[in-house]
């Protein structure tokens, strides 16, 4: 067997799906199964926030062009509005993704709020009722990185969660393929705070379109462990644990007082726990490979393989096309803006044995992903 035929299999496995997963061919995985035995291809490319490359994130044009590019899953980021309906943005603080500081009715919503300890001024996904929510239209992120994103401007609505749910099964009449999501929990303590806790309404989505089973073409992920802790006693479908950088505390972590930094969690004991509860992690890819202090990638560590040991997946974020994203090994040019080497790039972490991996970019790490098990054999 090769060793993308081994990693399937143990992909497959630490997902529940063991059993289909003997039967895979090498290269494909049975992650959790989902309804008519679909499966996902190791590595797998997940469109992080769409294909938020080439469109404002998080709008259906972003979704769209993502699974028209390849892309084998599709996140989504979750927050809620004051009448409990959960919609899709990178953060509670809107501002940055919608033109909401173009209208004027709303200028007194504008306030500063303590986002995990931090104050940040903004506009707040949970001040707006949903209808006063798709009066505002979605824009770039980051314009100075990603001018030509903006000529979208303004286009697409903030869709809400169930809008995708119901995209989602609309494609998958189309196509006759699963549309496999990754849905973040985006900071949920912060939303226990404000009296919108994000898990309760996820489930019932999740149950009401048929996506809450041990087989559901869906992952649920979050950087607070508790988070999954909470969806696992709701619903059954795969928990992802995010992991930032090695020196950071979940925000779940600081406030109960729990002293562990995310270098705690990738160590055999953490994996080990997270196991218990979860069927992967999404590491940032410096806990990967990590660099040095010129932005060179140095040796891999050991995650990969401890993470596999404790039966976990790992789908590390995010590779993106752009010098200013990528390690200064694939940089070209004196651009920042400007692509580099992001197939080599691709090719170097997919060689570290990751089951998949977010991009904004997915045209670019499927055939990045393509070249590579064809190297496999």
């Amino acid at each position: 067997m090769t060793s993308l035929g081994r990693r399937a299999v143990l992909g497959a496995a630490a997902l529940g799906a063991a059993g289909a997963a003997l039967g895979a061919s090498a290269g494909t995985a049975s992650a959790a199964g989902a309804s008519g035995g679909s499966r996902l291809p190791v590595p797998a490319v997940v469109g992080h926030r769409g294909a938020s490359g080439y469109r404002p994130e998080h709008t259906i044009g972003a979704y769209e062009l993502a699974l028209a590019m390849g892309a084998d899953i599709v996140e989504q980021d979750l927050v809620i509005t004051k009448d409990g309906h959960l919609v899709c943005r990178h953060e509670p603080e809107i501002g940055g993704t919608t033109d909401v500081a173009n209208h004027p009715e709303f200028a007194d919503r504008k306030k500063t709020k303590k986002l995990d300890g931090k104050d940040t001024v903004g506009w707040w996904a949970e001040d707006f009722t949903l209808a006063e929510l798709k009066t505002l239209r979605a824009i770039e992120r980051i314009p100075a990185n990603r001018q030509e994103n903006t000529i979208y401007n303004g286009r697409w609505e903030v869709p809400t969660f169930e809008e995708v749910l119901k995209w989602a099964d609309k494609k998958e009449r189309e196509t006759g393929r699963k549309v496999w999501l990754h849905i973040e929990t985006k900071h949920p303590t912060f939303f226990i705070e404000q009296g919108l806790p994000l898990e309760p309404p996820l489930a019932r989505l999740l149950k009401k379109y048929g996506r809450d089973g041990r087989r559901a073409p869906n992952f649920v992920q979050s950087f607070e462990p508790t988070s999954i802790q909470r969806m696992k006693k709701l619903v059954s479908c795969p928990g992802v644990v995010l992991l930032s950088t090695a020196s950071s505390r979940p925000y779940d972590f600081v406030v109960a007082g729990d002293p562990r930094t995310v270098a705690d969690l990738i160590k055999p004991e953490g994996l080990k726990w997270i196991a218990g509860f979860a069927q992967g992690i999404g590491p940032t890819l410096d806990l990967v490979i990590p660099k040095d202090a010129t932005g060179k990638l140095l040796q891999p560590t050991t995650l990969v393989k401890d993470a596999h040991a404790a039966g976990l997946v790992l789908h590390p974020y995010t590779m993106r096309n752009e010098n200013t994203f990528l390690p200064l090994d694939f940089k070209r040019g004196d651009d920042p803006n400007a692509y580099g080497d992001a197939f080599g790039a691709f090719k170097t972490y997919y060689a570290t044995g990751i089951d998949g991996i977010f991009s904004d970019n997915p045209d670019t790490a499927k055939l990045a992903a393509e070249d590579f098990r064809a190297s496999q054999g």
